[in-house]
């Protein structure tokens, strides 16, 4: 039986649902996944041939933190799910061929990759690097077809976003709790600057875009169809509501850290670790309880407006440049936390 898969990721919402079936495949086969990402070489375009020149700084951190980014959310399901995991990324104008290589050089027995298809495999619609892998591959290859029109499919639009904004914030979540962990019991030099970054982040993501979009859409949506959650979307949205007062906690945690780095740090640590918790926790109860509850419940009009408001921001508090602001956030923060402080990363190709 398959013991080690490559499973290939990209920025794309149809990653978002590779990587959901991939854990859980690897979970059900006790096996190990690697998570690879291969990024085309922008550098050698003439726009980031300019960039790297006018911007050297911004050029650097934006290729490497977009990358980094990718696989922290993956691994982040990774963690939730369960199995072991690691991390790879390289930068390749031929993808299907780093894939290979990847695969072989990792010692994987089964690559698990996405057909991009809007019928998957069955349609032979398989996107062009899929294609290539399947004519060059010496190492079987799983095919997961994700893609389809109908509201019952395994990717509903507005449900992968909000699994791909919980790997987000789950990252950040981490990466707080292994930098305090790290500075507290392996003597590191605390890094503030990154954790208060890491703590906005937290603070205006969640609490600005993140729960609002589930309050006002996919939370009522399924208030409207049946009571039988009420008492779970009661306990979601008061810890909604909450959110900022357990940031607070946890930011004045980080002041005192700042002010005795020597005395803090241990309250900081333990501090870090319950609301790191807290946060799984409620990240879980809506992943396990409230996405089954909306998939059984829901119509397919039900959909429609919530696909609709995730995508377009239907609301006018949401706005696509504020998406894009924690999106480059979230991509910064991944690329400064340092790679022995993410799960797989210590091994992973940079």
């Amino acid at each position: 039986m398959y013991r080690h898969l490559l499973v290939p990721i990209d920025d794309s919402l149809l990653s978002t649902d590779i990587v959901r079936q991939a854990v859980l495949f690897a979970k059900a086969l006790g096996a190990k996944a690697t998570f690879f990402h291969a990024r085309e070489d922008y550098g050698a375009s003439s726009v980031a041939a300019l960039e790297r020149v006018v911007w050297p700084e911004a050029y650097n951190e934006q290729m490497a933190g977009e990358a980094a980014a990718i696989l922290a959310k993956a691994t982040a399901a990774a963690r939730e799910g369960g199995i072991e995991h690691d991390a790879m990324e390289v930068t390749a104008d031929r993808p299907y061929e780093a894939i290979l290589r990847a695969a072989e050089s990792r010692g994987c027995d089964l690559i698990f990759i996405g057909s991009h298809g809007r019928r998957g495999i069955k349609g032979l619609l398989l996107g062009s690097q899929t294609h290539k892998l399947l004519q060059h591959t010496a190492i079987p290859v799983l095919v997961a077809a994700v893609e389809s029109n109908s509201p019952e499919s395994e990717l509903i639009p507005a449900i992968a976003v909000i699994r791909d904004e919980h790997r987000s914030i789950a990252a950040v979540v981490h990466g707080i709790e292994l930098l305090a962990h790290e500075v507290h019991s392996v003597g590191e030099v605390p890094r503030f600057a990154l954790l208060r970054a890491m703590l906005y982040y937290i603070r205006e993501f969640p609490e600005k875009l993140h729960h609002p979009k589930e309050d006002d859409f996919l939370f009522r949506k399924l208030r409207e169809r049946t009571s039988e959650f009420n008492e779970v979307l009661d306990e979601l949205q008061r810890q909604h509501h909450e959110g900022a007062r357990y940031v607070d906690e946890l930011e004045k945690s980080l002041a005192l850290y700042e002010a005795d780095p020597a005395g803090g740090a241990e309250q900081f640590a333990e501090a870090a670790r319950r609301f790191a918790t807290g946060q799984e926790q409620h990240m879980r109860l809506e992943t396990r309880v409230i996405i089954p509850a909306a998939r059984n419940y829901l119509t397919a009009e039900d959909w429609a407006e919530v696909n609709r408001a995730f995508a377009e921001n239907g609301d006018p508090r949401f706005h696509a440049d504020t998406e894009e602001e924690f999106r480059q956030l979230f991509a910064r923060i991944q690329n400064l936390v340092p790679p022995a402080s993410l799960p797989g990363a210590a091994s992973a190709q940079r």
